[in-house]
């Protein structure tokens, strides 16, 4: 194999060099030619002799398939059958069935000789890198076959962003969220397909230095209004260590041949990547990137997705426009087109955009929400007959808590009348006096409970902890009333100790 670099264009390199050689073979059989009696035999008794001629080729991978190919040209198949006419005085038919291949690349390739078996194993060691680099760029592409490809192995663990950013200073990060769900836990445990609720695994970081701080004047931002959880403050300097902590917790190793487990989801996912290389998170080379606006915009173009009418007026929409995370959510209300995608103009009326009920309920521009519609959305536009609504519950704030919702007055939690000067001392049931500190350093009331009366109960889990046994939709987590220790138990186990106990409670007290 020569060394010299020469690049051409793969247009015209078209036919696997093996499939060539593995053609003649068979026409040898089919047709009944003493090939191992003629002069020109010995070029075919093995691949190696084969090899001797010296054939031009190149690395593609077939658009269709996705495989990698080592591929020639006709016309040095043309050569090869002049030079045994030339030194052997014999014509040799172009052989039929030789494997066609159409290279998904675009771009100028390396062209490489090859002679002897060993060379051709050398580049052919090359072809699951190249196939693994064609196809991610058929996955950022959008390309619905390779997408579907990745859900359907049900192995992979999707990961969705989403960065709020300051208008004004892109660089200045606001709000961090994201929402990822393991496929393979999932599958290994028979719970398929997610349930959006309880298998998402999510989180919603605030930077302390810029909250209430700096606002958006054209697109605002919502900090404060994070649907499916509980925020997270966090200093602009230690959100990069958050970032990264938990993309490497979700990440397989490197790899040059196989993609990574992780793959990173995004609406419009240009500026969240621009965001990450700032803060120089290091991301997997393997790792897969899915733009949802992207690929709907290539569902939709290739009439996967019906005829629907523009957002913005009562026209039809356009080939190849883009929709917002905002209007994507609103056309996942939308029937869903049923047969196969038609290339032909579609006469019927367009669908005009409806109010997903979602979007009542939770507040775009919030980067938690934005990354967990986002995730969903693409389960979605995968799998829409068996994929779940989210069910958005608000939370009212926990007294105590170190996230400052007094700023927000849909988070405002009713405080006693006091001094600002010091806390109020509260009497409690037993007699003794204790200190109740709210958040912002007022004395808030105290709710008399069961355990203040001496009585012992099943200790409740917070709500804000995180929950595996609901990522993975399996089991309950409890906590023993006995030392405090965990176990694992079913709902009904739970409920039924939890019966016991009050049993146990009310015979104590008759």
């Amino acid at each position: 194999m020569t060394d010299s670099f020469t690049l051409v264009d793969p247009k015209g390199w078209e036919y696997d060099l093996h499939s060539v050689y593995s053609a003649y073979v068979g026409y040898f059989q089919t047709y009944n030619v003493p090939w191992y009696d003629r002069s020109w035999g010995h070029l075919f008794e093995t691949f190696d002799e084969f090899l001797a001629f010296s054939w031009p080729v190149i690395t593609v991978t077939d658009s269709t398939t996705g495989k990698g190919h080592i591929v020639t040209r006709l016309n040095s198949i043309g050569a090869f059958l002049k030079m045994i006419k030339t030194r052997f005085g014999e014509t040799l038919p172009q052989a039929p069935n030789i494997l066609q291949v159409f290279p998904f690349e675009t771009s100028s390739r390396h062209l490489r000789h090859v002679s002897d078996y060993s060379s051709y194993k050398k580049m052919h060691s090359t072809l699951p890198a190249a196939a693994l680099s064609a196809f991610k760029v058929r996955v950022r592409a959008g390309n619905p076959q390779a997408i579907r490809e990745v859900w359907e192995k049900k192995d992979k663990t999707f990961m969705a962003i989403d960065f709020e950013w300051n208008e004004r200073n892109e660089k200045s990060v606001l709000e961090w969220g994201y929402a990822a769900v393991r496929c393979g836990h999932l599958d290994a445990l028979g719970h398929w397909p997610p349930i959006p609720n309880t298998n998402y695994r999510k989180g919603h970081y605030i930077v302390s230095e810029y909250v209430d701080k700096v606002v958006n004047k054209y697109s605002p931002n919502y900090p404060w209004q994070y649907a499916f959880g509980e925020s997270q403050v966090a200093s602009k300097t230690k959100l990069p260590q958050i970032i990264q902590a938990v993309i490497s917790s979700l990440a397989s190793p490197d790899s040059e041949t196989i993609p990574n487990t992780l793959v990173l989801v995004a609406h419009n996912i240009q500026g969240d990547l621009a965001r990450l290389e700032e803060m120089k998170i290091k991301l997997p080379h393997n790792m897969l990137v899915i733009d949802t606006m992207v690929y709907e915009r290539y569902l939709y173009t290739n009439g996967m997705r019906g005829v629907m009418q523009d957002p913005k007026g009562e026209k039809i929409r356009a080939a190849g426009s883009n929709l917002s995370l905002e209007n994507l959510i609103h056309s996942l209300s939308m029937p869903t087109p049923s047969g196969s995608p038609s290339h032909k103009p579609d006469t019927r009326q367009p669908t005009p955009f409806s109010p997903h009920p979602l979007l009542s309920k939770c507040t775009l521009h919030n980067a938690g929400n934005d990354a967990f519609l986002c995730l969903y959305a693409l389960q979605c536009l995968l799998d829409p007959q068996n994929t779940q609504t989210p069910i958005v519950v608000h939370k009212r704030p926990k007294v105590g808590s170190n996230v400052m919702f007094a700023s927000n007055a849909a988070y405002t939690t009713p405080m006693l009348s006091t001094s600002h000067s010091m806390p109020q001392m509260i009497p409690t049931i037993n007699g003794n006096s204790s200190m109740a500190m709210g958040y912002n350093g007022y004395a808030s009331a105290i709710t008399p409970t069961v355990s203040m009366l001496g009585m012992s109960v099943v200790p409740q889990r917070p709500s804000s902890a995180y929950d595996l046994a609901e990522e993975f939709g399996q089991m309950n987590v409890g906590q023993r009333s006995n030392g405090g220790q965990q176990y694992l138990s079913s709902p009904a186990r739970v409920n039924a100790r939890r019966y016991n106990s009050a049993s146990s409670l009310s015979r104590r007290e008759g």
